[in-house]
């Protein structure tokens, strides 16, 4: 660099998303639910629905469809039709990584050998029974929430700079004019009142073109 040149450095902030991704304590560790569930808030993640559910070898198909036709399909789904699970959504900045590097490799005598520590070392019982389920992307995630959560948001939440980066693009026009209509018309109750005006200004509100009209009898 020459000699008395300015030096500057830009940094961008880094965008960070609040994953969602699905946990599943299987019949051979739920006698250990509690304190699983104390593990994964621990970790710092964050339990946003929970489900106890007892699957139909059916169901338990429908949920394993990609291992459909390989050797341990059917034990696979004996499994987990065999007794209550516990599904839960979690959540946190990359869960879905994070999430499948806790519980560990998925064979239970393996995870003993090379993780010691993950979950699945500790709760498993054999290379099958291995008491926890993860996510293991981000599409697959979006299905098996869907499938325990069919009513879920499963997409990604912004935090940090994308979160301001949104407000500041989306929110902020139309809460700005909120704002300054609110400091003209100084009304008795002013949550109430922006809250009415944000409801009636919101540009994703829809717009019914051809209501229906509903007659006396």
């Amino acid at each position: 660099m020459p000699s008395g040149a300015d030096e500057q450095v830009t940094m961008e902030a880094p965008h960070i998303y609040v994953e969602r991704t699905l946990a599943i304590i299987k019949p051979d560790a739920l006698h250990k639910a509690d304190e699983i569930e104390d593990i994964i808030l621990r970790s710092g993640f964050a339990v946003l629905q929970k489900r106890r559910v007892h699957l139909t070898p059916e169901q338990a198909s429908d949920f394993y469809a990609e291992h459909y036709g390989k050797l341990f399909f059917p034990s696979l789904v004996a499994y987990m039709s065999s007794g209550p699970i516990i599904t839960l959504m979690i959540a946190r900045d990359q869960a879905i990584s994070y999430w499948r590097e806790l519980i560990g490799p998925t064979n239970t005598l393996k995870a003993r050998q090379t993780h010691p520590e993950c979950l699945r070392a500790i709760y498993g019982t054999d290379d099958q029974r291995n008491a926890l389920h993860g996510s293991d992307s981000f599409s697959s995630a979006q299905r098996e929430i869907r499938f325990f959560f069919p009513d879920s948001i499963v997409e990604p939440v912004a935090t940090g700079q994308a979160a301001k980066d949104y407000l500041s693009k989306v929110v902020n026009p139309t809460l700005l004019k909120g704002l300054t209509d609110l400091a003209k018309k100084k009304p008795e109750d002013p949550v109430l009142w922006l809250a009415d005006w944000l409801l009636e200004n919101n540009p994703n509100k829809p717009r019914v073109r051809n209501p229906i009209i509903e007659y006396p009898d």
